[in-house]
């Protein structure tokens, strides 16, 4: 074994200040696996992501009842907030609407 293999991964983990921290991508995939779980519907892309000494906040869009045609699927946008490791501590549906549908009261939707 080369002294490449025997190198951990810091990758994954950032280091510094008082302990460990996960990479922001880390949090990004931990965030959208348990909001799937606990909720059962399927993470589909992350629309806001902020680090603050409390934690990580996520805005995460799911897919939560598909419909014929796609357009017509029902979309929600839920609120999850994880702690500084990056483990979920708390979620809410801010929203909820048609994949086809523009939201007018958002900022750039008409």
């Amino acid at each position: 074994m080369n002294d490449s293999q025997n190198t951990p991964k810091t990758s994954r983990w950032q280091t510094g200040g008082a302990g460990k921290r996960p990479a922001p991508m880390e949090v990004l995939r931990q965030a959208r696996t348990q909001l799937a779980e606990l909720t059962g519907a399927d993470a589909e892309k992350v629309t806001s992501f902020e680090q603050s000494e409390d934690g990580w906040s996520l805005e995460i869009e799911v897919l939560e009842l598909s419909r014929v045609p796609d357009t017509m699927s029902l979309m929600a946008s839920y609120q999850v907030d994880l702690d500084p490791q990056g483990h979920l501590t708390g979620y809410r549906r801010v929203r909820r609407y048609e994949r086809g549908r523009s939201d007018a009261h958002r900022r750039g939707g008409r």
